[in-house]
């Protein structure tokens, strides 16, 4: 699903319909491509489930599949999880790395996995969406 939305062709079909729905023509006309490109990237949207057609006179009308949109937010959703997920299990292992180095010999103590807090979720996001400079 998410190989359908690589072409930036198809890319801007998939926003265009998110907007309204609209005919292989309306789509055509604002696009630099010819009416069969755009039915050849709406075949493919459709096979992907994230745009539907339905008959409208001798035309058919495109929009954005709703079950395609959940797909594609349920993926995202499981990624950021685990990811974040991930993320919180290396940062309190750090932490206690961090804790058992700067302590002395009399107080280290190995913390249990009960007794690790997690970063807080908005230091993980903050981390994970901060982009390179």
């Amino acid at each position: 699903m998410l190989a359908a939305l690589a072409d930036p062709t198809r890319r801007a079909i998939f926003e265009r319909l998110a907007h309204s729905p609209s005919s292989v023509g309306d789509v055509a006309r604002e696009l630099p491509v010819s009416r069969p490109a755009v039915s050849q990237h709406l075949k493919v949207l459709k096979e992907a489930g994230l745009v539907s057609d339905q008959a409208a006179g001798t035309r058919r009308v495109y929009s954005v599949n709703p079950a395609g949109i959940a797909a594609i937010r349920d993926y995202f959703e499981q990624f950021w999880q685990e990811s974040l997920s991930r993320f919180a299990a290396a940062a309190s292992q750090q932490a206690a790395a961090s804790q058992q180095s700067t302590a002395t010999p009399g107080q280290r103590a190995t913390a249990s996995p009960s007794q690790q807090t997690p970063a807080p979720a908005s230091a993980q996001r903050q981390i994970l969406t901060r982009r390179p400079g």
